[in-house]
């Protein structure tokens, strides 16, 4: 009896110990939201890499000093931090330029035009959207314009583009967030005489802010002209790759179009051999777990958009074809129940992967851990 009144003591204090956790974190967060006004007052952008950097450093070495684990030190201070960046997102944004700037956004009741007219809007610059219900409002927008960017289909962005650029003023900065560049960049250089940049984000319309996401830069023509822009995504928090049109599209070949096309043979098998993911579940290890959700996030979302990135050009085309060749190959080791055959090219692939296999392996098992320990 007296243990059992010890134990209740004892989580009692753990109870209590939690509240002042949260008020700890309810602090925190005050002092947060001035750092934010400061930051906003003097034209500072949300994430800073060598302060995080600096700061999770620093938070291990104090929680070695205590005898906790330094990694979940880091994790706990990351989610802190994290939800600090998104408190951000629900307020203003530094302005780059001295002056807001109008910026229209084609395709802008779709979701990623939605997603930067609001953040383009808490900056105070000027957001325009054109769709397929105002195309009429463009004649009043044009002489006001101050940049163009382009977010539609892959499969219009090009008839886009030619429709667009005959009302522009030569001034006007003409800009696209299509996951191609090499076509667009072209085709926006031939239709528009005044500057062009090509823009790529890395990431999809439901994000909860823009900090930390990648934004790919190719230069077009006066490219200098939109580095206002590059600021401005530096302000949200963004980081910034400049990149060349053919090197970017020859990368996106393999990281857009062949893992999406796996993803659809991995879910088209499962479908015609009845393996319902639900069930799976029931049997899966955490990696297996995170892969299904991998495949099963892309079944969510739409079908004609990823067809246009997997038959985004012939190249991509090509690639695929390509790979189908390949697998005949390793098609036979099954064939022949060649088990030498597949080591021997296991152990290749190990070679060619080298120290990254490394990486991959601790990246992916925080991955696997924290799946797991959520989800399970």
């Amino acid at each position: 009896m007296t243990d059992q009144k010890e134990l209740e003591n004892q989580r009692n204090n753990i109870d209590q110990i939690d509240e002042e956790i949260l008020d700890l974190l309810q602090k925190r967060k005050k002092v947060v939201q001035d750092v934010l006004k400061k930051k906003v007052e003097n034209q500072l952008p949300v994430f800073v890499a060598r302060r995080e950097i600096e700061k999770t450093d620093s938070f291990r070495e104090k929680a070695i000093k205590r005898g906790i684990d330094p990694d979940w030190a880091e994790d706990f201070l990351r989610m802190v931090m994290a939800a600090s960046r998104a408190a951000q997102s629900a307020e203003t944004f530094p302005r780059a330029t001295e002056r807001p700037m109008h910026i229209l956004y084609v395709g802008g009741e779709g979701g990623m035009g939605l997603l930067y007219r609001r953040f383009t809007e808490k900056s105070g610059h000027i957001p325009y959207s054109l769709d397929k219900g105002n195309w009429y409002e463009l004649e009043a927008m044009a002489p006001k314009l101050d940049m163009v960017i382009i977010t539609v289909p892959i499969n219009v962005t090009i008839d886009v583009i030619d429709r667009i650029s005959k009302k522009l003023k030569p001034g006007t900065i003409l800009a696209d967030f299509t996951s191609n560049k090499s076509e667009p960049l072209r085709a926006m250089l031939q239709a528009h005489p005044g500057p062009v940049v090509g823009l790529h984000p890395m990431h999809g319309p439901d994000v909860p802010n823009l900090s930390k996401q990648l934004m790919v830069f190719c230069a077009g023509r006066e490219s200098e002209k939109a580095d206002w822009f590059k600021e401005q995504c530096k302000l949200w928090g963004m980081r910034i790759i400049e990149a060349e049109p053919d090197k970017h599209d020859h990368v996106m070949n393999l990281v857009q179009g062949l893992r999406h096309f796996v993803a659809l043979m991995h879910g088209s098998f499962m479908k015609d051999f009845e393996l319902k993911p639900a069930e799976m579940l029931n049997y899966s290890s955490p990696i297996y777990r995170a892969e299904l959700m991998m495949t099963g996030r892309i079944f969510a979302q739409d079908a004609e958009l990823y067809a246009d990135i997997v038959f985004a050009n012939k190249e991509r085309r090509d690639l695929l074809l390509t790979f189908f060749n390949h697998q005949k190959r390793l098609m036979k080791m099954v064939e022949e129940d060649d088990k030498k055959g597949f080591i021997k090219e296991f152990e290749s692939v190990t070679d060619f992967f080298g120290s990254f296999a490394s990486q991959a392996l601790v990246e992916s098992g925080y991955l696997i851990n924290r799946l797991a320990d959520r989800f399970s």
